[in-house]
């Protein structure tokens, strides 16, 4: 509650992205993906804040019972991952998105993490997931911009949300919606910056303000990011608790780099 609290009373967040990497939703039962999707809507409730319900899941099965569920809560986006591990052909993949949506009044954007999934969908793949009316879109986390510039220009009527923080500039410049990225828990205000001066045609400022939070992220990755986030949001005053086996506890040495990537940029 306190980490969603932040995201919208201090980070001032358009959005959150419920159940997706940086949540660990891949080592949660299905019981505890409710209760989260439960906690972040009630936090939410009486804020503009937008929410996205990354249902995914490769047990399909799960995956259509969270989107009941998160609909019924009041969720007006859903999202899921593409199923992985078993090697899925596209057929496959399209009967998996097809059905998720099937029997919920409700919207989907696809998200797509090759590096993570080893499912890299081409155009013509995104086309055939488009021609279904409720997949509105793509949380797109690939440093293939070539592919992302050839989506903006086929699809410009869809929504394209930027997955890698490190790359927020050049997405921009490819007319990306948005971003969604797991630092954007601490480093909100910068990204919201670095948009701006995008915005403006700013681009040196931009540049500048992207050099910064890749100087952040770069240490976050060298001090093991999904621990040290969680650390700094302790340093914060946000009780964020810790991260779950089979990812290892926080050691004294990570603790220690934690406070000073505290130190070093937000104090």
């Amino acid at each position: 509650r306190e980490m969603v609290r932040y995201n919208i009373d201090v980070n001032q967040l358009d959005g959150l992205y419920v159940g997706g990497s940086t949540g660990e939703n891949f080592m949660l039962g299905t019981a505890e993906k409710k209760r989260v999707f439960e906690i972040a809507m009630d936090e939410a409730k009486g804020s503009d804040i937008d929410l996205i319900a990354q249902v995914g899941s490769p047990n399909l099965h799960e995956a259509k019972e969270l989107a009941k569920f998160v609909t019924e809560l009041g969720y007006k986006t859903i999202s899921a991952v593409t199923p992985f591990y078993y090697n899925f052909n596209f057929d496959e993949i399209k009967h998996y998105y097809d059905e998720i949506v099937k029997d919920v009044d409700t919207k989907l954007v696809v998200y797509s993490i090759p590096a993570l999934t080893g499912v890299a969908l081409s155009l013509d793949n995104f086309a055939k997931l488009f021609e279904n009316e409720k997949i509105i879109g793509v949380k797109y986390t690939n440093a293939d911009f070539y592919l992302l510039e050839r989506l903006r220009e086929r699809f410009p009527d869809k929504l394209i949300l930027s997955g890698f923080d490190e790359m927020l500039l050049p997405a921009l410049a490819l007319d990306v919606d948005g971003a969604i990225g797991s630092t954007f828990n601490i480093n909100a205000k910068k990204a919201k910056a670095e948009i701006a001066a995008f915005e403006a045609g700013d681009i040196a400022k931009a540049r500048q303000l992207q050099h910064e939070s890749n100087d952040l992220i770069t240490d976050l990755l060298n001090n093991g990011i999904y621990a040290t986030l969680k650390l700094v949001f302790e340093e914060l005053g946000v009780h964020a608790g810790y991260t779950r086996e089979p990812m290892a506890k926080a050691t004294p040495e990570v603790k220690a780099g934690a406070k000073r990537i505290y130190e070093k940029y937000f104090k």
